[in-house]
């Protein structure tokens, strides 16, 4: 761009708007600039300014012209086409894009060196500390994960703090920036904050010291009373109705609203807070809490759906708030459950009541975690069989508001994967150690600070069983339809894993499920100074996109297991038994999650519908609202589902039968 000094014609029409400046000779404006739509203006250190050629639409049809009226600007460019308007103090030190507008705003400016929100550091989990995380424009949860709990590698850490600090100070400037297309209308104090384009800022009370990462594709609007300070937040982004965030990072994606509160917290893509309260939260994807009188403090969540009343307490004894707790993903909390950390809940459990005892139910996924006289039960893969789960599961991939083609978060939304499935197993292992030592008929087993009822033991061994056969036949079949195959040999060769990764123990990094071993290997590149920051982010995106691969791996080294044999010796009898064992176990738990979705159209079901009427009418109004059991769209895909996988199995048994040898 080419800027000139004003002519003096052009000072003297704007002396003669109600203009002045400190010095007129470091006004600076573009050939073609427009002094009449300039109007009661003070200027002062180096100012540039744009064309102002166009009208500015609002809503109910008022149109105003680009310009600037009632405004006190100093050190600033101000792009092509922008309306700026009713400046209460001033604008300092910012540069604007164009087609951009200001009005009725009370100040914005930056004040000496700033990072924007990049490198603070935030306590996340642990509000004693010891957990402090960077936050920066780039922060992705798997990255977030390794830098909170891999604290045993202390070399690890420094290495990424100092590449973060690095990118901070890449960042720092005495000038801030406000994009093209942005809006911010009837806003108080804006201070420290870089401005991302197309953003939306009506009615925030302050902001200060921060990043707005807003975009065309995924522009972040902040609404009424917003308070915000140092903080990053990402593309996407909705906060508004008097809500607070301070010292937090806010993911892609994020909604809060109705007088959230969130504090010293990281909140990773697709979180949604309303009513309640945050404090010192790691909340990976999808960690969602809506009700009043909620409190997620000093925890680790991911695809977590929090009930009315859900809180958690980290003041255990005398020391002060320096307890933690994690619930592994998919967990969810009744009305009013309490958990007194430490504790680990484990994947996909449901918590009801309060519990005391520090449970650690980490190898008993799909369980209940159920308080019964201030004891904490246990009940084993119950929520396998429940359509909630299922429903669950089915919701989170179409409630993922991410428009950004940059996805920061990888985010695997299989409910049955290598890290579910091998807690499974290590739980139906536990559950008959337990059995083995304490003799199959006692009545109530100890189990991690819980209790296991014999009946709930026996039947959480038939449960992880079946769904353990479900995912080792569904990744079998997934890999048989592949490939064309008529033979022996070339059964076996499509049975055998491309690569020896996968193998082990695996993870899940708030939302990435992996490999412990591949994890490992990244991280000792780190350790090492032989990676940046985005050499770590493409290196879980490339996990993520191998995720198949992977699983693959670990599934036949599973089935190897229970043939007894290598993949690429196995009879095809074997073969075709597993298939067969996966049809019955898929269309047992079909039939589980049909008879639980059946509960919703009971006779309980139908109390309080047609007040006024009999038995005929209540269930008349009962159709006329929920519909009937046999036309609900849920219940249909759980019927589809069971014919289409009944004739998957048929169509491999069909084509395993004719393999040749």
């Amino acid at each position: 761009m080419t800027y000139r000094p004003l002519t003096d014609s052009e000072r003297q029409q704007l002396t003669a708007q109600g203009c002045s400046a400190t010095d007129w000779q470091t006004i600076l404006v573009k050939d073609g600039f427009q002094p009449e739509y300039v109007h009661h203006t003070r200027f002062s250190g180096e100012v540039r300014l744009g064309l102002f050629r166009r009208s500015i639409p609002f809503p109910g049809g008022v149109e105003v012209h680009s310009g600037i009226w009632h405004a006190m600007i100093h050190n600033c460019t101000i792009g092509d086409d922008c309306h700026l308007y009713n400046i209460h103090n001033y604008i300092a030190n910012y540069d604007i894009g164009d087609n951009t507008c200001i009005e009725n705003v009370n100040s914005i400016l930056v004040d000496g060196k700033t990072t924007f929100g990049n490198g603070m550091r935030v306590p996340v989990m642990n509000e004693g500390g010891g957990r402090e995380i960077p936050i920066f424009d780039r922060l992705s949860a798997s990255l977030a994960y390794v830098l909170t709990l891999y604290r045993h590698r202390p070399e690890l850490i420094r290495r990424v703090d100092d590449l973060i600090d690095a990118y901070a100070e890449s960042q720092a400037s005495e000038r801030g920036t406000i994009g093209s297309h942005v809006r911010i209308l009837n806003a108080g104090s804006i201070k420290n904050v870089r401005i991302g384009d197309y953003a939306q800022i009506t009615g925030t009370s302050r902001l200060k010291n921060g990043s707005i990462n807003s975009n065309q594709y995924a522009p972040v609007k902040l609404g009424s009373g917003v308070k915000c300070a140092n903080f990053i937040i990402c593309s996407g982004v909705e906060i508004g109705d008097s809500t607070i965030v301070d010292k937090c990072f806010v993911g892609q994606g994020c909604i809060f609203d109705k007088h959230y509160s969130a504090g010293e917290s990281l909140f990773f893509s697709n979180c949604q807070g309303m009513h309640g309260e945050a404090t010192a939260i790691f909340a990976g994807p999808f960690t969602v809490t809506h009700h009043k009188s909620t409190l997620l403090i000093a925890g680790m969540f991911s695809f977590l759906n929090a009930g009315s009343g859900s809180n958690q307490s980290n003041h255990m004894y005398k020391l002060g708030p320096i307890h933690q707790g994690i619930a592994e993903r998919g967990a969810k909390t009744t009305s009013d459950s309490y958990l007194l950390w430490p504790s680990k809940v484990g994947a996909f459990n449901l918590v009801m009541g309060r519990h005391t005892n520090h449970a650690d139910t980490s190898d008993m996924p799909f369980s209940y975690l159920i308080e019964n006289s201030s004891e904490s039960y246990l009940v084993p893969g119950a929520n396998l069989r429940t359509v909630g789960t299922i429903r669950d599961a089915q919701k989170w991939p179409k409630r993922d508001l991410r428009k950004d083609p940059v996805k920061l978060d990888q985010i695997n939304y299989n409910l049955l994967s290598p890290y579910t499935v091998q807690k499974m197993w290590n739980g139906r292992e536990q559950l008959r150690e337990l059995q083995r030592l304490s003799g199959t008929n006692t009545e109530v087993y100890g189990y991690h600070n819980c209790k296991i009822r014999n009946s709930s033991l026996k039947h959480g061994i038939q449960l992880y069983t079946i769904g353990i056969t479900k995912f080792l036949g569904n990744s079998l079949l997934t890999r048989l339809g592949k490939q064309d195959i008529t033979t022996i040999g070339q059964l076996h060769a499509a049975l055998r894993p491309d690569s020896d990764k996968g193998k082990g123990e695996w993870i899940d990094l708030a939302g990435l499920i992996a490999p412990k071993n591949e994890v490992t290997a990244l991280l000792d590149k780190v350790e090492a100074g032989k990676v940046n920051l985005e050499q770590i982010q493409q290196s879980f995106v490339e996990m993520h996109a191998s995720y198949y691969d992977y699983e693959w791996t670990w599934a036949a080294d599973k089935l190897q297991t229970l043939w007894g044999c290598a993949v690429d010796e196995v009879p095809v009898e074997k073969v075709m038994q597993t298939v067969k064992d996966w049809k019955e176990a898929v269309l047992t738990l079909d039939r589980m999650v049909y008879d639980d979705a059946r509960k919703e159209f009971d006779l309980n079901s139908r109390t309080g519908f047609g007040v006024d009427g009999d038995a005929s009418q209540q269930k008349a109004d009962f159709e006329s609202v929920r519909g009937r059991f046999e036309d609900n769209a849920f219940v249909c895909a759980v019927k589809e589902h069971m014919q289409r996988k009944s004739d998957l199995g048929d169509s491999a048994l069909k084509k395993l039968q004719q393999i040749k040898d």
